[in-house]
């Protein structure tokens, strides 16, 4: 079964400026590229997905190892590349550790592609 998730639309570019608006400076750049190189790689964004379409936008790093086919070493690591990038957040629940989207990094993403 596949759940479709849809973001809301962002605010208004109250966070950051439209891509197409004027010139980025080099720090929002620097934190785009950041950003934009961990979403750049198939497995992260099946990761990001699957977080997204798992109840309350929230899943079990157990729940994402079997659905990307890649050993748990490697899906941990693929999830530590989108937590520094404030892609995913990261909550240790016991032994296991749970990731939910960062809506607010997706807003800014969102609204910096957006056409002006």
């Amino acid at each position: 079964m596949t759940v479709e998730q849809t973001l809301p639309a962002p605010a208004s570019a109250a966070c950051c400026t439209p891509l197409t608006a004027e010139p980025l400076d080099l720090a929002e750049a620097q934190d785009f590229a950041r950003i934009l190189k961990a979403l750049a790689d198939p497995t992260r964004l099946r990761l990001v997905s699957l977080v997204a379409a798992h109840e309350g936008n929230e899943a079990c790093a157990c729940d994402l190892i079997d659905p990307v086919g890649l050993g748990q070493p490697t899906v941990s690591h693929h999830l530590k590349i989108l937590v520094d990038a404030s892609v995913l957040h990261r909550e240790k629940r016991g032994i296991w550790s749970y990731y939910s989207l960062a809506a607010d990094t997706l807003e800014r993403i969102a609204a910096f592609l957006s056409p002006a």
